[in-house]
């Protein structure tokens, strides 16, 4: 019989909903349950797309006797961390705490009646094997503990309460001295971690980090956008269809760990898009338009938004979806395509993964390929594209990995920001539309009476927000703003940047909480400052609300991000390696955004449209570029005009005086760093000119 999990929308819960145990959704009636019977809580946290989630369910959660003993002992409580980043945050830096390593998933933590944790791990074993004990025997140990030892519990407790409210920053004992040098120091820091030969940051595993690739990619170009290439030449990336893997188990980004998630995709969407405007790289279009192309065929909802992960696994097995063997596609694409694949993707070598199969990395430049089977390029490129149709065409009959349908708040904020990204510098008025579709489903399906919600499935919009849902909407509306102006974007990123400082900021110290002010009480609400895979809350808050008080000369939001910073002045100090998008902010502090706003009357909305299209195919850093027609001042935000709110921005005629500049008889550009404002350019040489940066001499996509 299905458990209570059948009740719930999340992928994750629902792949558990059949399994013996008797599991609980993380809410009041389960804590209660625990308190009554005075059972410890099993707190299990996973998502739909996990390996090794798979794997324990299987091997524990769906056996009879193991569930039967969890029943016996416990409350058993699963949780989808994508829908609770709150939960698993509190209990990774719990695991880290007890155990002194990094965590993962699945997390597996036993939690007294009071929700405190008395026990963390990640994997078990059904059976003693790699050091571990059984699922079964640590179960049975851990709940002797419980009974036994209260006092030892009660100790260990108040240390790891103690322990993680530390973890926050404390407020100053002197006021901060606004200098590059913590930015400096974060560059040197992260300077030796660079692998020089395969690209990007240590050994394996080896996982992309966009954020942190964007912020070294001024102070140290070559070095990123050399990672840049390896990745795209790798496994981690899909040849045959587009978009990254999660990250590579070897140091050479050969074999990825399977999982597609939307969170990777979109920032490294807009990563090389900005690459590409640094060296004009054709591999680098050919990453965008294959990602692109992915997420909109495979990831995008009807209703505009994009779903969340695509499996490691079908059929049970990692990567069976994506790998071959050369007697498969040899027996796909003809003799002469077979030829440019062998060696493109070398095919005569060694297998490079299990069972004797192949997952596709180009081993070999396809003009060396050329080459070496005495053709040119053209028919080489000719050759491998319609190899790679072929491929693609018979991969899409295999069995699908399984797809999380459900739609994320801020994992939509970080795509609409890569694909707003890449649609301007691109110029493709069709992405370009499907970012506005994802912003317009975020305002119109999860923004609710003045409050975001963090999950939507099946029609319904799930668990209050998370200052990164806040953070990361605003910041995706700045950059959806640049490539092609929207009042009612506008009017959405105020909206959302109000809230933000209303239900999130500490107004006391500085700052913003992970959770905001009248949420479900937690053992712990911390202030994030790390980037992970996903980057901080505060950092993209903090850089957002400069950038949006920039742009609209409101100063509260300014205000806001300097006394955040103030209080995390020091921790970036210190260790500004781990938080560089707060890093980044700090930076856009001391050296201020420049604004450039581009104006023209009616008539000249060509002229306009070219000016904004020669700045988007150049490398501007840390400059906010916005085109405004005649009839911006007057647009009334028609997506929104009709809302029962009656006092929302969107029936406000006026454009902020930042934005609101005078009409003159051609196309004119202003250019502002902080408060200071040039006098208007009207030619766009003298506007490239006085912005100092050259175009680049990027052509369309060619095959790899």
């Amino acid at each position: 019989m299905p458990n209570r999990l059948a009740h719930e929308t999340s992928p994750y819960l629902l792949q558990h909903a059949d399994n013996p145990v008797d599991w609980h959704p993380w809410g009041q009636e389960a804590l209660d349950l625990a308190v009554a019977e005075n059972k410890p809580i099993l707190l299990s946290i996973g998502y739909s797309a996990c390996h090794w989630c798979h794997v324990m369910a299987h091997e524990s959660f769906e056996d009879a006797d193991t569930a039967a003993l969890m029943n016996r002992l416990f409350v058993n409580i699963k949780v989808d961390r994508e829908e609770r980043p709150d939960l698993d945050d509190i209990y990774q830096h719990t695991l880290q705490l007890m155990t002194r390593r990094a965590g993962g998933w699945p997390l597996t933590v036993l939690l007294t009646p009071a929700q405190v944790p008395f026990f963390a791990g990640t994997y078990f074993p059904p059976e003693p094997r790699h050091n571990l004990p059984s699922f079964r025997e640590l179960l049975t140990r851990a709940e002797q503990f419980f009974r036994s030892k209260p006092e030892q519990i009660a100790k260990q407790a108040a240390a790891i309460r103690a322990a993680l409210t530390a973890g926050n920053p404390q407020a100053p004992a002197v006021a901060p001295v606004w200098t590059r040098e913590p930015i400096d120091a974060a560059v040197e820091a992260l300077r030796p971690r660079i692998d020089s030969v395969n690209g990007g940051f240590g050994n394996a595993p080896k996982f992309p980090q966009p954020h942190l690739m964007g912020f070294l990619l001024e102070p140290l170009p070559e070095a990123m956008l050399h990672a840049l290439g390896k990745m795209a030449e790798g496994g981690v990336y899909d040849h045959l269809g587009g978009g990254f893997f999660r990250y590579s188990v070897d140091a050479h980004w050969t074999i990825p760990h399977f999982e597609k998630m939307l969170y990777d995709n979109g920032p490294l969407l807009g990563l090389y898009a900005e690459a590409w405007t640094m060296t004009g790289d054709p591999a680098f279009a050919r990453v965008c338009d294959e990602t692109v192309g992915w997420l909109l065929r495979e990831m995008r909802a009807p209703d505009g938004g994009f779903f969340s992960a695509l499996d490691a696994d079908s059929e049970g097995e990692e990567g069976k979806f994506y790998v071959w063997t050369p007697d498969e596609i040899a027996a796909l694409v003809e003799p002469g395509e077979f030829a440019v694949l062998r060696l493109h993707y070398d095919l005569a070598g060694e297998p490079n993964f299990e069972g004797a199969h192949w997952h596709l990395r180009i081993a070999m430049p396809l003009d060396a390929v050329a080459r070496q089977l005495g053709i040119d390029l053209g028919d080489a490129a000719a050759r491998l594209a319609s190899a790679r149709r072929k491929l693609f065409a018979a991969r899409e009959q295999r069995v699908r990995p399984g797809l999380d349908d459900k739609i994320l708040t801020a994992w939509n904020g970080l795509t609409i920001k890569g694909l707003a990204k890449a649609a301007r510098v691109f110029g493709r008025a069709d992405w370009l539309a499907a970012a506005r579709g994802a912003m317009d489903f975020l305002r119109e399906r999860v923004w609710v009476d003045g409050r975001l919600y963090t999950s939507w499935k099946a029609g319904v919009p799930r668990h209050n927000g998370y200052l990164a849902d806040y953070a990361f909407v605003v910041d995706a509306a700045l950059e959806l703003m640049q490539a092609g102006f929207r009042r009612v974007d506008l009017d959405f990123a105020l909206e959302l940047a109000d809230a933000l400082l209303a239900r999130f900021e500490d107004k006391t110290l500085g700052g913003f909480w992970f959770t905001s002010h009248d949420h479900e009480r937690l053992i712990h609400r911390g202030k994030p400052a790390d980037d992970s895979a996903i980057p901080s809350g505060n950092g993209i808050a903090v850089l957002a609300l400069q950038r949006l008080a920039a742009l609209t000369g409101e100063m509260r939001f300014a205000d806001a991000a300097r006394r955040a910073l103030a209080l995390f002045h020091d921790p970036i100090a210190e260790g500004g390696q781990h938080m560089p998008c707060l890093t980044t902010a700090l930076g856009e502090f001391v050296d201020p955004v420049r604004t450039v706003v581009l104006r023209a009357p009616a008539g000249q909305e060509a002229e306009l449209a070219r000016w904004q299209a020669e700045l988007a195919r150049r490398w501007l850093p840390h400059t906010l570029v916005v085109a405004l027609g005649a009839g911006a001042t007057l647009e009334a935000g028609a997506a929104v005009e009709n809302k029962a709110d009656a006092g929302s921005r969107a029936a406000e005629a006026a454009l902020p005086a930042t934005l609101d500049k005078p009409l003159g008889a051609g196309a004119q550009a202003w250019v502002c760093e902080g408060a200071l404002c040039r006098p208007p350019v009207d030619s766009l040489p003298a506007l490239v000119a006085a912005l100092g940066s050259a175009a680049t001499t990027g052509s369309a996509p060619t095959p790899w």
